[in-house]
Order: structure tokens, then sequence, then C-alpha cells
């Protein structure tokens, strides 16, 4: 990908493939590295029917530019609102209901990290390392990290990692829970693509969404009402689908 855009948007079939472009670190300047109103626009692309974030070149991501934090930091407001917006980005992108896979080559840290923590499923090259920094610079992860990685790997293990800076590899990563698939060496993004078309290629929009949805109840509802979401679900798929089947047959 060739443009100076910090993040770049492409479409493989009905995939839609994120970049994050200022290689070879590919760092945050800003928290919200996409605008919300920027992502609600390519997410109306047509036919779209699952995202995978990378970054260019190398790595995946090397979090947030400290200079840029500092400078912010000298205007407080300022800095919580730039944090706001980003939390607020991994929010939607965690609530999207296409999947999301994060596909993560070599190094992934801090806000990089948390990008990927939002995202729905993570694959790591087996060259990945991945990292919270940010107590070695005395700072925390701001973005919702120490939310999202106890939910993956509790709380002992996310304590240790957070405030002792610790780098873990993609081995460790995955018996950890922080990635759920290991690829090749920095084919990340290949192994990505493969998984996303197998879930996705010849599934129609709603019947992705549903699934997705009646996922997300699970963890979200109560078990009777997430039931009875799913139920509802399947009913709205299988009243669609004996209608397609009429018209094949007609």
């Amino acid at each position: 990908m060739n443009s100076s855009e910090p993040v770049i948007f492409e479409m493989l079939d009905s995939i839609g493939v994120i970049c994050l472009n200022d290689p070879p670190a590919n760092e945050l300047a800003i928290p919200d590295f996409i605008t919300l109103t920027q992502l609600k626009r390519w997410l109306e692309t047509p036919g779209l029917k699952g995202l995978i974030i990378k970054g260019e070149g190398k790595n995946f991501s090397a979090g947030g530019n400290l200079d840029a934090v500092f400078k912010n930091s000298n205007h407080p407001e300022t800095l919580k609102t730039l944090m706001h917006d980003g939390v607020k980005l991994l929010n939607y992108i965690q609530d999207l209901d296409i999947p999301v896979i994060a596909a993560i080559n070599r190094i992934c840290f801090g806000g990089g990290l948390e990008i990927a923590l939002a995202c729905h499923i993570r694959v790591a090259s087996e060259n990945a390392l991945l990292a919270f920094p940010e107590s070695n610079h005395n700072l925390m992860p701001g973005m919702g990290g120490t939310f999202r990685l106890p939910v993956c790997t509790g709380f002992a293990r996310s304590a240790k990692m957070i405030l002792g800076g610790d780098t873990v590899n993609a081995a460790d990563a995955k018996e950890m829970g922080i990635v759920d698939f290991i690829a090749p060496k920095d084919q990340a993004f290949e192994y990505a693509l493969t998984l996303m078309r197998k879930m996705t290629l010849d599934r129609p929009v709603k019947v992705i969404r549903s699934i997705m949805q009646a996922l997300k109840n699970a963890s979200d509802l109560p078990q009777e009402e997430a039931m009875g979401e799913e139920t509802r679900l399947f009913c709205s798929l299988a009243v669609d689908e004996a209608e397609r089947r009429k018209t094949e047959e007609a």
C-alpha cells in the first residue's frame, strides 16, 4: 500500500482491510487513529462481511507516539478528549456485528495492543512480540487495556504484564489467552485473510450479523434474554431461507 495517509482502507472481495500506515513502527499520532465518521463511512461499503486490521510493513504497531502524548499533556483537557475519542473508537470496533480480526506481525505494543484487544479475533505471527510498556515511562494503558487484558488472561497475569512492562512472545500470548491463532513468521495477515474468507465468503451478510450478535449477547445479556434473542434471530433466518428456497423452486 503506497499512500501518505496514516490509515488506509481497501476491499478484498467482501473483506475490508484497515492498514495502520506509518512504517516501520506504525506509531499512533493520536488515540483515535481513525475518526469514527471515517470508520462508519468505510463500514457502509456494500457487501462488507468482515474487517481485518493490520500494520503496513513488518510491524503491527508500536503504540502511541510518546512525544505527542507529552506535548498534549500540556493541555490536560485536550489530552482527555483525545483519549476519550480513542476509547469510543475501540469500543465501537468491539461492538461491531461483523467479525474483526487483528493481524499481528512482530511488534504490538501499548496502544497497538489495545487496538488488537478490541478486535474479536487475534492472529499473531510466530515472531510477534506483545507488551504494555507504559509503566516503563511512568504511564499506563489508557484506551481499555486494563479492562480488556484481564478478560483474556485474568487479574494476576495482567498485573504482572502491565506493571512489569513485560514483553511476551506469540506462544506465551496464546497460552495466556491474549491471541487466538499463531501464523508462520510474518504471515499474520495471510492467515487472517484465509480465516476470514472461511468464516464469511459463502455466508449472507444477515447470517454473519445474526451470529455475531448472538455471540455478543452471550456476554452482554442475562442468560434467558440472550437465549431468547438467539431463538428470535434463528426464526428470522429460517423465514428468509424458506422464502429463498421457494423462489429457487418456482
